[in-house]
């Protein structure tokens, strides 16, 4: 049985999907942008900032949902500007400790609300 989590801790979704679906032993996050839930705004305009923010909202759900980073097995990172790779990579460095989770990370075209950043995540109870 799918269910839906949500925390005040994290931006409400600007859509049709949910924060997170739990299923059996798996927890999905949808894709987070780097809006900060006690202002609604961006947390700032670099991809550092950005970056941190996208994750600090991943931790959030998935607190919520009684996991943490040591849970995540796999993230999706999109940049609206693949030469954000480095300055990105650094600031994840700091959410996830070995074994890493998989990773899939590349540029698109655009990104909602004209974000630099969005990250999505899966995570196994």
């Amino acid at each position: 049985m799918n269910q839906s989590v949500h925390t005040g801790k994290a931006p409400a979704a600007i859509g049709p999907y949910s924060q997170a679906i739990q299923t059996g032993s798996l927890l999905f996050v949808s894709g987070q942008l780097p809006i900060d839930p006690a202002t609604g705004a961006f947390a700032g305009e670099d991809i550092a900032a950005q970056t941190r923010q996208s994750l600090t909202n991943i931790r959030s759900i998935l607190e919520e949902a009684g996991c943490s980073c040591a849970d995540v097995v796999k993230t999706t990172v999109l940049l609206a500007d693949i030469a954000d790779f480095g300055a990105m990579n650094e600031v994840y460095a700091e959410f996830f400790t070995e074994p890493f989770p998989a990773r899939a990370a590349f540029a698109v075209k655009s990104l909602p609300k004209g974000a630099l950043v969005e990250i999505e995540a899966v995570a196994s109870k």
